[in-house]
């Protein structure tokens, strides 16, 4: 009975750009990548982390139990303002602060019964892929460097926003922020100069990635320029 019922029928996933349910057909037959937004390990998991966690582990179960091969990925964010902030309270380095909770979270996980990843990347790990996306942006007229980072020009893309189906006027009240050097204040952070550790060389001065570089890079680096479905969650 179980073969019968995975094998008949379609499965219609909701689809971000459409707005609409559609029959859901992979990229290649039989196998669907899978990318899902992981939590930045500056703390203890807490419930909004725990949704998506359960949420796209419930959607990858099911596509197993369908007979696909899923390829899951999911990143820790394990360089970000708020990391650097506990470190500096508790007189310990970044890398201590992501490490301590990045096991945290996996303990957490496991308790929810939640499978892991495929694979679990961490942003550090990819430093080079998001310094080469980059100045492909740069060299491609979408992104501008300044005295403090460098920045994504919003204007370039005419699409912007059309797949989480948001206009320019609706992210004036999203979290922004404020930097007299960016051209417009929607223009968010790709790469954030700094000369305190942590840091990473670049081609426009010491600094670190912002969190909107990094899953491009993260999943281009293992999956290509295309994938079946991106997960993620509203805390």
């Amino acid at each position: 009975l179980r073969e019968i019922i995975k094998q008949e029928g379609t499965m219609k996933i909701f689809n971000t750009l459409t707005r609409q349910k559609e029959e859901f057909v992979p990229l290649e037959p039989g196998k669907v990548k899978m990318y899902v937004c992981g939590p930045t390990v500056y703390n203890f998991i807490h419930i909004g982390n725990a949704r998506p966690m359960i949420v796209f582990d419930t959607v990858r179960r099911y596509f197993e139990y369908k007979g696909y091969e899923v390829n899951y990925v999911s990143n820790f964010t394990d360089v970000d303002d708020k990391i650097i902030k506990k470190a500096i309270e508790e007189g310990v380095s970044a890398e201590e602060i992501s490490t301590r909770y990045i096991k945290e979270c996996k303990k957490d996980m496991a308790d929810m019964n939640v499978k892991p990843a495929t694979t679990a990347p961490q942003a550090t790990q990819e430093i080079q892929g998001m310094i080469d996306m980059i100045q492909t942006l740069i060299d491609k007229g979408y992104a501008y460097d300044t005295e403090t980072g460098v920045y994504f020009d919003v204007s370039k893309f005419e699409d912007f926003g059309k797949l989480s189906n948001r206009n320019l006027d609706d992210l004036q009240n999203t979290r922004i922020q404020i930097d007299s050097t960016k051209k417009d204040p929607k223009d968010f952070a790709l790469w954030k100069k700094q000369d305190e550790q942590p840091y990473w060389e670049s081609p426009w001065g010491n600094g670190r990635p912002g969190w909107h570089i990094e899953d491009t890079a993260i999943t281009e680096a293992y999956f290509g320029p295309q994938y079946d479905i991106h997960g993620g969650g509203l805390d």
